[in-house]
């Protein structure tokens, strides 16, 4: 049986990060008491927002991680660049908000890209055998 570790790991982050991400929807939703869509809350359309963004992008990085730990051409770099990424998504979430921690939503987004540009560079220099 194969066992991919760094993937599994970051895997169990990100579910703990999207439940995180929903756990703070449901806060506005109770507070507003708003229960479908985002009633016209400002606040409920930017943490909706941010857990769907999450959403949209990790499982494609979990992909990525998990294609180049299959390849055996993972390790601590990979490990920590998931775990960068997920602190990153943390970040955007919390910068969704606005406020005083608004320009997490920058890093978190500028993370996400850099982390993208890296394991697809990576997988494709795999596939060429090149790596």
């Amino acid at each position: 049986m194969t066992v991919l570790p760094i993937t599994l790991s970051a895997a169990a982050v990100a579910a703990l990060v999207n439940f995180w991400l929903a756990t703070r929807i449901a806060q506005v939703r109770t507070d507003q008491n708003i229960w479908v869509g985002d009633g016209g809350n400002e606040l409920l359309t930017r943490r909706m927002r941010a857990q769907i963004n999450f959403a949209e992008n990790t499982p494609l990085i979990l992909i990525l991680v998990a294609g180049i730990e299959l390849a055996g051409r993972g390790g601590l770099w990979l490990a920590i660049l998931a775990g960068v990424y997920l602190l990153g998504r943390v970040l955007h979430g919390i910068g969704m908000d606005g406020g005083k921690w608004g320009k997490g939503r920058m890093i978190g987004m500028m993370v996400n890209m850099l982390t993208f540009a890296i394991l697809t560079v990576t997988a494709l220099l795999i596939v060429a055998r090149v790596a």
